[in-house]
């Protein structure tokens, strides 16, 4: 049984920097289900591993909305933290016993009994592929995870752990945008399509370079997703949405904003369908070139 994601998903990497209360929460969640947004994502290490349990708060005051929700979750990096003081290194850790604590520590901070999508966060150069199998396996087997997949994996990478599993991999996050165009260049967006997986895409707006940067590339896309903004009467955040979410390989984009009116402006990406020529003008002027 494959996940099914909402096309967009609320990224929760900065909720410690929201400042919200919990009834502020409560109401950000409350209005994305109702825009169609089920899918909530994290990772153990958001907010020096403080965001997950924010999430939480919102489970505890309100645990009927789980049911409607998918939580998205990622582990495998160790931060330096005074709440793991044994760590004297940054470094990762693929291993079985630290993705089985790992998984315990999420479910109690997000106030769930399962996990309805682990993701290994970044490539391990030290994984042991057939260990961090078995983690999923038991994980499968326990319950308290129901699917599986990786975050900014390269196609071999992607393809080495699917050697180990019996079940396909859900996902591959990765960063694309107008501004960052590296997974159709390395061969990752043809090999998840070639797959039938659909990406899930961190950082949409280029950490907000689509806005405000002044470099050539930058301008160059801004004046493109000018344009079609006024053609379709969206903000340019729909208009570089809506060039992500148009491509077959069927993108699954991550929202960063925790402000309603932002998230509602980026949605509008959804209604428009952009022309197969309209695609290509922004995919030339953020390359800089016309196409061969």
């Amino acid at each position: 049984m494959s996940i099914n994601l909402s096309r967009i998903t609320l990224g929760f990497w900065r909720a410690n920097e929201w400042n919200y209360t919990l009834q502020q929460l409560n109401t950000l969640v409350s209005q994305s289900i109702e825009l169609g947004i089920t899918s909530f994502d994290h990772a153990d290490i958001y907010g020096q591993y403080g965001c997950e349990a924010i999430f939480g708060n919102i489970l505890k005051n309100n645990s009927s909305i789980r049911k409607q929700i998918q939580i998205v979750t990622k582990c495998g990096v160790k931060l330096l933290s005074p709440q793991f003081p044994e760590t004297q290194t940054k470094h990762y850790d693929t291993g079985k016993e630290h993705i089985l604590i790992s998984v315990d520590n999420s479910l109690k901070n997000l106030s769930t009994d399962y996990i309805d999508l682990l993701l290994i966060h970044r490539p391990d150069p030290f994984m042991n592929a057939d260990e961090t199998a078995g983690a999923f396996y038991e994980l499968k087997k326990s319950g308290k995870v129901l699917h599986f997949g990786v975050s900014n994996f390269l196609p071999y990478q992607f393809s080495m752990l699917q050697s180990r599993l019996d079940f396909p991999l859900a996902t591959n996050q990765i960063e694309v945008s107008v501004l960052c165009t590296e997974h159709f260049d390395n061969g990752n967006v043809d090999y998840l399509q070639e797959k039938r997986v659909s990406p899930m895409v961190w950082s949409p707006f280029a950490g907000g370079k689509v806005f405000w940067e002044n470099s050539e590339q930058a301008n160059r896309v801004r004046n493109v997703l000018n344009e079609l903004a006024y053609k379709y009467q969206v903000g340019i955040d729909a208009i570089a949405n809506a060039w992500l979410l148009v491509h077959p390989v069927n993108f699954r984009v991550i929202l960063g904003s925790g402000k309603i009116d932002r998230i509602k402006s980026a949605l509008r990406g959804i209604e428009i369908k952009l022309t197969h020529e309209e695609w290509f003008k922004i995919w030339i002027a953020s390359k800089g070139n016309e196409v061969p």
